[in-house]
């Protein structure tokens, strides 16, 4: 069975007609009967809301306007790809390292710098959409050829190990935030592991709130650390308009985080192949469209306050246990992300949840982007008896853990852009025919 493309999309019009399907596996064209559509499209708004929450407060943004311009982006994806893609877009943690470096953020309360990131992921989408027309006139060769599992596989620990000084230290106050981050830590395993059916896709969220009911017995009920406050959230209204940022553009912080579109191909790419391998069927027609789609949504976020955004693995993991496909799903789920962006009730909330919570949640949620980069070499194979992909691996892991840093006059690269762009071109370097010739 092929994906309708070009003529067969002339052929049914632009969308599909979602023919309805009751049973069995269910189809990106197909969709379920409507009560169901909700149920399912609520359940994929749980499975991404534990990351696209945390990552705006890791950074300092407002969550409220993270998860609204999620929706909203996913909602451009939808159209872009014709409904025929199914995928959800959220906040992107390949960001937290670079917007933390550009602007200096201490890790508590709103980012005081937040435009000047938001320049910067303007500039990363902008980057990103010339990638995706590229791809869309060339066809995706170019791209692996440039970016092989070998070097994306680097690039993504690079990040995980770069972001773990700011996970440890968002617990190392005292011993009791080590001790709740810790046990936050021990809760989000224990439900990967050991919760039945689909609480097993949603430990980040069920970590959280362990998290936060074990700090507010200790903190506000025992007196062992500092209660937390309730009045924001109390004075908050249930309806409202967020607090949208506008970008100021700057060419350091341009040059710092634009590099991360080098991350998001990748995690689009592996995107549209893991849904191709799950339906039985290649989407890789719809990749151009899928890398502008991303591209836009993560422009419009930025000019509104909110994170870069990127195709989510956890709705990933939904379609895998239910085997439910139907690109209608995630319409809904954008619509039902959008309204809570309108809520400051539950904007306050999230930015209540304590520090040393988020800190356990950081240290796994940076210890996963570190240890993904294992489970792309081992899926495609990557020989390290080969020298050209050892060497890459080991410099890009230690500029990335070691934050190198460059400067060229009024520009400066951090350990992301070092480790990102040093993978690639030391990698092109050393697998070139020059270095055959010598070999």
């Amino acid at each position: 069975m092929t994906i309708a493309t070009g003529s067969d999309e002339q052929a049914q019009g632009y969308f599909p007609r979602w023919k309805l399907k009751t049973s069995g596996v269910i189809m990106p064209e197909e969709r379920l009967p409507w009560g169901q559509t909700i149920v399912s499209g609520l359940q994929h708004c749980v499975a991404m809301s534990g990351s696209t929450i945390i990552a705006p407060l890791l950074m300092g943004f407002d969550p409220n306007v993270a998860v609204l311009f999620s929706g909203i982006g996913t909602l451009i994806f939808f159209v872009i790809v014709a409904g025929r893609v199914p995928s959800y877009l959220g906040s992107s943690f390949a960001f937290i390292a670079v917007v933390i470096a550009a602007t200096g953020y201490a890790g508590q309360g709103p980012n005081p710098n937040i435009s000047v990131a938001l320049g910067g992921i303007v500039g990363a989408g902008v980057l990103y959409g010339v990638i995706a027309l590229i791809v869309m006139w060339l066809g995706t060769g170019w791209v692996e050829r440039l970016m092989p599992p070998a070097v994306t596989g680097a690039v993504v620990a690079a990040i995980g190990l770069n972001l773990a000084p700011v996970a440890v230290k968002a617990v190392s106050a005292n011993g009791f935030d080590t001790g709740i981050g810790l046990a936050t830590v021990l809760m989000i395993g224990v439900v990967a592991v050991a919760a039945p059916g689909l609480w097993r896709r949603l430990p980040i969220i069920l970590g959280a709130i362990g998290g936060y009911l074990l700090y507010m017995l200790f903190a506000n009920g025992l007196g062992f650390g500092k209660p937390i406050d309730f009045t924001q959230l109390s004075a908050a209204p249930w309806l409202g308009l967020p607090s949208f940022t506008t970008p100021t553009f700057q060419a350091d912080a341009i040059f710092l985080i634009a590099p991360v579109a080098v991350i998001l191909v990748a995690e689009n790419l592996g995107h549209i192949k893991a849904v191709g391998a799950m339906t039985g069927r290649s989407l890789d027609a719809y990749l151009g469209r899928a890398l502008f789609a991303d591209s836009l949504a993560t422009i419009v976020a930025a000019f509104g306050g909110g994170t870069g955004v990127t195709t989510y693995a956890e709705n990933i993991g939904v379609m895998a246990a239910t085997k439910v496909y139907s690109t209608l799903l995630f319409a809904f789920a954008a619509t039902v992300s959008i309204l809570l962006g309108f809520s400051p009730k539950f904007g306050a909330l999230i930015l209540s949840i304590p520090g040393p919570v988020i800190g356990g949640l950081s240290i796994v949620l940076f210890g996963l982007i570190a240890a993904m980069a294992g489970r792309i070499w081992v899926e495609n194979k990557v020989d390290f008896a080969n020298p050209a992909n050892l060497i890459t691996v080991a410099v890009a892991l230690t500029a990335g853990a070691g934050d190198l840093t460059l400067k060229f006059g009024a520009f400066t690269i951090g350990g992301i852009g070092t480790a990102t762009f040093g993978a690639i071109i030391l990698y092109q370097i050393l697998t070139s025919p020059l270095a055959r010739r010598v070999e």
